[in-house]
């Protein structure tokens, strides 16, 4: 069985478009772990840490989002559809990695987006053996 061409090189920065991907996949983990510290602090009322450290976490990770959408966006050419796209999908929760999954469909993101296309990973592409 072939791996996912999406899960390899996950922790890859090599490239602006490796590098939206695994900010995107970091801030939509750090709203999850947000929603389920607001659930423990206000539903089940057993403790205010989970809203305490992935509130710090998801805010840090927010802002990181915007900054690498931006340098992605102007390093990749995005027009102002996709860029407006990508920034609003970082308020609904785990947006994020629904939108880096349709533009990488949508190539949008370079080689992360002929890796898809191929059903390749982006590593075997490099090397020419895809």
């Amino acid at each position: 069985m072939r791996a996912n061409p999406y899960l390899q090189d996950l922790f890859s920065v090599a490239t602006p478009a490796k590098r939206f991907r695994l900010i995107a996949v970091i801030e939509a983990l750090t709203w999850a772990g947000l929603l389920v510290g607001m659930f423990l602090k206000h539903v089940t009322h057993t403790t205010e840490l989970g809203v305490q450290v992935f509130g710090a976490l998801h805010g840090g990770a927010f802002m990181l989002f915007i900054a690498v959408t931006a340098a992605t966006a102007w390093s990749l050419r995005w027009n102002w559809r996709v860029i407006v796209l990508a920034l609003l999908s970082s308020i609904p929760p785990l947006a994020t990695v629904v939108f880096e999954v349709w533009a990488a469909r949508r190539g949008h993101l370079a080689e992360l987006s002929a890796a898809v296309e191929k059903g390749e990973s982006v590593d075997a592409r490099a090397q020419g053996q895809g």
